[in-house]
């Protein structure tokens, strides 16, 4: 039976650690820094909110499987404003429902904060979609009960909360006055156009106070002067209240008024477009107009785990790539893609 010099000795040889261990650690057995033999949890950044760490889902019927998620992985911040893109079937949808807690992965983690969001129990995953998300729908129906004005609906998802009558209605006041809708407190949904019942949900939706607000194609419905205003609305419920947004859609158009454009392709992240200083102090000083999103973004492609890089059409078509196979050459420290 090896004793526990020994038993140390094997570990470090199998890890291949052992080497580096000084004289003083041979004659002890033991490592200066136990970081050198045993891997401690990981820190988690406090300044990151969500991580998406090798995401799968699949999707059966009958004798058909579908993957919407292909190992996603994905972090994002406190107090971001943020659009996913994509084309239909692409996975955002399924993204965003993992993110609210709607949907369990196949494979893979999310962490919330540093918590793994799909080891909570049944109750405090009901707690974590009531107090840590709010959900905006691209359908009225979805957010508005058709019979309850608009104060009346704000007041809805306090109801379980601890607070008085007179503090509900006060909260829901505060809150239609922030979307620019106290005019309409006393309007049903039907009273009401497109824009002006996103702008009550999004409200609804910031009822609890929530950390993360989930928007799902929430200018599909209405003009584009409407939708404007609604992410103007976006970027200052960001900016005075610190949440963070994520923003669900096909509109490329949303990355005008957004940090930064996660664009998802096959189940997986395969780019990214980051919002320059410069045209973010622009668009500050512009209330509900469109703006020319030329030279907006900085766009980068996204290596996965396994360093793979996912090319898009456009890119493809630009190229006159039209085939499965390319020459790759680094030149000048460039890495060129050209046709075979």
């Amino acid at each position: 039976m090896l004793d526990e010099k020994n038993m140390k000795r094997e570990v470090f040889d199998e890890t291949e650690d052992w080497k580096d261990i000084t004289e003083e650690e041979e004659e002890t057995g033991l490592p200066e820094n136990d970081e050198e033999w045993e891997e401690d949890e990981e820190v988690w950044d406090p300044e990151l909110l969500i991580r998406c760490d090798s995401l799968v889902k699949i999707y059966k019927s009958e004798d058909v499987e579908v993957m919407a998620l292909q190992g996603l992985d994905l972090e994002i911040k406190k107090g971001e404003l943020m659009a996913v893109i994509g084309k239909s079937g692409s996975g955002k949808s399924t993204l965003m429902n993992m993110i609210g807690g709607l949907e369990r992965p196949s494979a893979g983690k999310l962490y919330i904060d540093g918590k793994d969001l799909f080891s909570l129990t049944d109750s405090e995953m009901v707690e974590y979609r009531n107090r840590t998300v709010g959900f905006v729908w691209q359908k009225s129906s979805r957010n508005l009960v058709p019979y309850m004005t608009a104060i009346e609906n704000i007041e809805v998802p306090m109801y379980f909360t601890g607070k008085t009558p007179g503090e509900m209605r006060e909260k829901a006041m505060e809150l239609l006055e922030k979307v620019g809708m106290l005019h309409k407190k006393d309007s049903y949904p039907g009273q009401m156009s497109g824009g002006e019942q996103q702008r009550v949900a999004i409200a609804v939706a910031l009822a609890n106070e929530p950390v993360i607000l989930l928007a799902d194609e929430p200018t599909g419905a209405v003009d584009s002067k409407t939708s404007n205003r609604i992410q103007d609305l976006f970027r200052t419920l960001n900016k005075e209240l610190g949440i963070t947004i994520i923003i669900v859609t096909h509109d490329v158009s949303l990355a005008n008024k957004v940090g930064r454009v996660v664009m998802i392709s096959d189940g997986k992240i395969s780019t990214e477009k980051i919002m320059k200083e410069e045209y973010q102090r622009a668009i500050n000083l512009l209330d509900g107009e469109s703006v020319n999103a030329n030279e907006s973004h900085e766009e980068y492609s996204v290596l996965d785990k396994a360093r793979r890089l996912q090319l898009n059409e456009e890119i493809l078509a630009a190229a006159g790539i039209d085939s499965n196979k390319v020459k790759v050459q680094v030149v000048d420290d460039k890495v060129v893609i050209t046709k075979e």
